[in-house]
């Protein structure tokens, strides 16, 4: 048997499809050596990709060899353990794992005494089983985490690598489901993996630890269990790291972890300024991803937006705004509109050319850039300097374009906006000069595109032109006060044009009700 193994080319053992077959025969060999043979060219054979795992699952291999997983010669077993870390990629190989009850065989080569490449192949089959929740209530059952969260205490040096990544991507999809997470939690697992984590000097391990974190933190009751491990602590250490992928994985686990109130709060002064300095870096993504933790630490929380004001934030929060990457510009418009909330934080950040920035994100095809930068600047445009200032600046034109828009969101923002700057009198003639009234006109119009703020921008637009806001409703109110130039034409329809006052001018005389001007000066 041993020659005619040798024929097939085993060194470097490899097998075509046609001779696969061959070789799954010889799984039911009595022999260690040719068992151990076939193990590695089968192993070689499924590296080369997924037709080949479909293969050998066609073939019948898969069940012979969870026999092997067993076996009492050592590398025989490495070998069958080293073919399941890479056959469980494929779903139908999972699922009749799944069926063929080898979560047990395979959580016992985790074995302190077993070698590290078995421990990491061990790890990486779980790895592949435990993205399904049968698996993991599996993996949980057979008493799997213990093992795993022990490989993490391993020593550090490079060959480990590996182990421990595969190690930790168990984990972290075991940290998804409730019943699991509490486990690690009660069995002092969560702390290990925190304090791993941190000390890590792998930065695939870290940047892999935050976002397992991240992942888990979308559940509350995960959140709650994270907060009174102190995870704060960990991620605001990651922040520190010198790779960009753990600076980005370590951003978005906060992002997470700020919908719980204590976590939020502890960011206050430990984190914030480390996200402040993020925004500084050369890397888009890194920039996106502060940015966003910053818009949600912010929300609702002037507390917290004082305090990235503290950390001198304005200035790289407005930089941001002419970034590549559309979440970094909406982010950090979310950030700079929190901070507005705080009438000594708004001037501050009228002081920075925040008007002129906030052009370009007006101008972007990005709905979700255009609802937020129109919400800046409602929040900053509150004074007539800054509004004077957007006017010069180019910023009312896009603006009214907005309201034009197809997305609810965008235009009830713009809406906001718009009525914002309606505010004084130079500004709103401005926006009516653009067609903002007429837009605001056909907008309220519509059943479907009104809301309660493009009515409100559309009657302060009408208090700056009373002469249609009479027309249209009949009446003035106390606060409005009649210039010269007002003009009484009588009422007109919804969606009817007013012509102006020259126009009229040149009408030749009829039989329609006159119109009354208003003029107190003598030269008519």
């Amino acid at each position: 048997q041993l020659n005619f193994l040798s024929a097939f080319q085993f060194d470097p053992l490899m097998i075509e499809s046609k001779k696969a077959a061959t070789v799954v025969l010889m799984l039911r060999s009595p022999e260690e050596e040719i068992l151990a043979k076939a193990c590695e060219a089968i192993y070689k054979f499924a590296l080369k990709g997924e037709e080949n795992k479909a293969t050998l699952l066609e073939l019948g291999a898969v069940e012979p060899l969870t026999k092997l997983l067993t076996h009492e010669d050592k590398i025989v077993r490495r070998n069958a353990t080293m073919i399941f870390g890479i056959l469980a990629s494929n779903n139908d190989v999972k699922k009749l794992l799944r069926e063929l009850d080898v979560m047990n065989s395979v959580i016992a080569q985790l074995a302190p005494e077993e070698e590290v490449v078995i421990h990491e192949f061990a790890s990486l089959c779980l790895a592949n089983m435990s993205a399904e929740y049968t698996s993991k209530v599996q993996i949980f059952e057979h008493g799997g985490l213990e093992p795993l969260i022990r490989l993490l205490s391993s020593p550090d040096p490079d060959e480990l690598n590996d182990l421990h990544i595969e190690a930790l991507a168990v984990i972290a999809n075991c940290l998804e489901d409730m019943d699991t997470m509490v486990q690690i939690q009660q069995t002092g697992g969560l702390k290990k993996l925190l304090s791993f984590a941190e000390n890590s000097t792998i930065p695939d391990i870290q940047k892999n630890a935050a976002k397992a974190i991240t992942k888990a933190a979308y559940d509350p009751e995960n959140r709650k269990l994270f907060h009174e491990q102190e995870v704060e602590k960990c991620l605001v250490a990651l922040l520190g790291s010198e790779n960009d992928g753990t600076k980005i994985a370590a951003s978005q686990a906060i992002s997470a972890m700020c919908e719980n109130s204590g976590s939020k709060d502890f960011f206050n002064n430990q984190g914030i300024p480390q996200l402040i300095q993020l925004l500084k870096s050369d890397n888009e993504e890194v920039r996106e991803a502060a940015a966003l933790a910053l818009a949600n630490l912010t929300t609702c929380n002037p507390a917290n937006a004082n305090a990235a004001a503290e950390a001198d934030g304005i200035d790289p929060l407005i930089n941001v705004l002419s970034s590549k990457r559309d979440g970094a510009i909406a982010n950090a418009a979310t950030v700079l509109t929190n901070m507005a909330m705080q009438e000594p934080l708004r001037l501050n950040i009228q002081n920075h050319d925040i008007m002129h920035a906030i052009i370009s994100p007006l101008r972007s095809a990005n709905t979700v850039v255009q609802s937020k930068a129109a919400l800046a600047v409602a929040a900053t445009a509150c004074d007539v300097e800054a509004r004077t200032e957007l006017r010069n600046s180019g910023g009312l034109e896009p603006l009214v374009e907005l309201l034009r828009s197809k997305n609810d969101e965008v235009r009830k923002h713009a809406s906001w906006a718009v009525m914002v700057c309606a505010g004084d009198e130079l500004t709103a003639n401005e926006l009516c000069r653009l067609g903002a009234l007429d837009i605001l006109e056909e907008v309220n119009l519509s059943g479907t595109r009104r809301n309660k703020f493009s009515e409100a921008a559309y009657n302060k637009l009408l208090n700056n032109n009373l002469s249609l806001k009479y027309s249209q409703t009949g009446y003035l109110s106390s606060s409005n006060i009649i210039n010269d130039g007002f003009y009484d034409y009588g009422r007109i329809n919804p969606g009817t044009k007013l012509l102006p006052l020259k126009e009229l001018c040149l009408q030749e005389p009829s039989d329609l009700r006159a119109v009354l001007l208003i003029n107190s000066k003598s030269d008519v």
